[in-house]
């Protein structure tokens, strides 16, 4: 009794555990392939993880951006004792501009009493002083610099995260539509072996009735309760093929709070789902440029290609002398202060600023890194590239081949039920053997099963061509 008890409180531990990661199938009605679709393109967790991946390079971008912010600064002091009074305060403002690797900056400054001699350029007005100026770089920085390749490599970073976001819905997309239709091919597997099941079981009775009457040999009876088992066993392993589909399935089709929902058995929807031709206009070879251009996986080759390039434009940068102009405007505001009158002026400078690296090993190390990277994106873009083509081409093949599949097995599906009512007719009748009919029987079931397996084949090549040609419709993102 004990043990009873044990094993039942075991027993409701792991229905209670179940419970909290897997949500119940409490619908009755069938489960169609768009519910699914919608559901692991809101609640998938590869697809959720590749937008906060979005999110993660959006903020990157945006602090990128930071380099380009307006500045405010501003210092001074005031001596507290000694022979000398001088007080001082500046305030200013300063902002990176991109064109020429501009920098604009202006602010404002006053003092009050006495400075040494070699603190004189603190002096100003009574009314302080207020300066402009821009400084422009004319070689090294001009065309590029850190700050500029820092914000469009994060703009490309940002276009390559959108890219991959893309790449990521149209592969769980495509996977979800699989494993979709192999789950209703598994149900369709199922009610074909029931149905051959069923007969078996239904024809027992009748068959005793006729070998206690001499009609049939016991033979017979023995051979039908062998069908019977063996039916029994083909279904069993459909059953089970069919909720392994069903928990596969469950990766996709999650509640709203993204837990996995095992669609119940009962919510296979109607074989015509499996084997129903669609028209897919499908593409022809002037297409296939379209369609590569289109593609993220080529996308995202392309965008690191720019980063790349970028980073070798910069690296060329580092060669060059740094060759700066400073204009500036101040004047002074006010009375003459303590400084005397050689303070109080409106200045116009220009300046130069000029240095040149004497060696420059380090840049040309990352040049040569740069370009190596370059070379070897561009490499991998020809091979994906072409591998993306016959991929294609593969593809429209097998859906070719699937659909002329589908109308050749349609016919030996209808053949064979045809030879499976007559073999029944004639042995209802008395003329029939008895093993021509389990024959025709079997035979008609292997032919539906092959009949919604070219089905199956054709839906998974759909779902290929789907994925490779990016319709967003059809894969439920659109």
């Amino acid at each position: 009794m004990r043990c009873l008890v044990a094993l039942i409180f075991a027993l409701g531990t792991i229905a209670i555990s179940a419970g909290q990661t897997q949500a119940r199938d409490n619908s009755t009605y069938p489960l169609y392939l768009h519910e699914v679709l919608s559901s692991s393109a809101r609640y998938y967790p590869e697809i959720l993880e590749s937008f906060a991946k979005r999110r993660a390079a959006a903020g990157a971008a945006l602090e990128a951006e930071g380099a380009f912010d307006l500045v405010f600064e501003s210092d001074g002091f005031d001596r507290a004792s000694g022979f000398w009074d001088g007080r001082y305060v500046s305030t200013g403002v300063r902002q990176n501009l991109r064109p020429l690797g501009a920098q604009v900056y202006g602010g404002y400054r006053v003092s009050g009493g006495e400075f040494p001699i070699y603190e004189n350029e603190y002096f100003t007005n009574t009314g302080g002083e207020l300066k402009i100026g821009v400084l422009f770089s004319l070689l090294r920085d001009r065309a590029i610099d850190k700050r500029r390749f820092g914000a469009e490599d994060a703009r490309l970073a940002l276009e390559q995260a959108d890219l991959e976001v893309l790449l990521t819905q149209v592969g769980v997309q495509t996977r979800a539509y699989i494993a979709y239709f192999r789950w209703v091919w598994a149900g369709a597997k199922l009610s074909v072996y029931e149905d051959l099941e069923r007969i078996a079981i239904e024809r027992q009775e009748a068959l005793e009735e006729k070998v206690r009457s001499g009609a049939r040999a016991q033979l017979d009876l023995t051979e039908n309760r062998l069908n019977i088992v063996r039916r029994q066993r083909l279904s069993t392993e459909a059953r089970r093929d069919l909720l392994t589909a069903a928990n596969t399935l469950s990766l996709y089709y999650r509640d709203a709070t993204g837990r996995p929902i095992t669609p119940d058995i009962t919510r296979v929807p109607p074989i015509g789902t499996l084997v129903q031709r669609q028209d897919l206009g499908i593409v022809m070879g002037r297409q296939v440029p379209e369609i590569l251009m289109r593609r993220p996986e080529l996308q995202i080759l392309r965008t690191r290609l720019k980063r790349a390039r970028q980073l070798v434009e910069l690296s060329y940068n580092d060669l060059k002398p740094r060759l700066d102009l400073t204009s500036e405007l101040s004047g002074d505001l006010g009375s003459v202060g303590a400084g005397g009158p050689s303070f109080n002026s409106t200045d116009t400078v220009l300046g130069l600023r000029f240095s040149v690296p004497l060696q420059q090993r380090t840049a040309w190390g990352r040049i040569d890194k740069a370009e190596a990277e370059v070379d070897a994106l561009d490499q991998r873009r020809r091979q994906t590239e072409d591998q993306i083509e016959i991929d294609l081409r593969n593809i429209i093949l097998d859906l070719n081949a699937a659909q002329k599949l589908l109308r050749i097995t349609a016919e030996e599906l209808n053949q064979s039920e045809a030879m499976q009512k007559a073999e029944q007719l004639r042995f209802s009748e008395g003329a029939g053997e008895f093993f021509l009919v389990i024959l025709r029987e079997e035979t008609a079931a292997e032919a539906r099963i092959q009949y919604y397996l070219a089905g199956l084949q054709s839906r998974i090549a759909q779902a290929n061509y789907d994925g490779a040609t990016l319709n967003l419709s059809r894969l439920g993102l659109r």
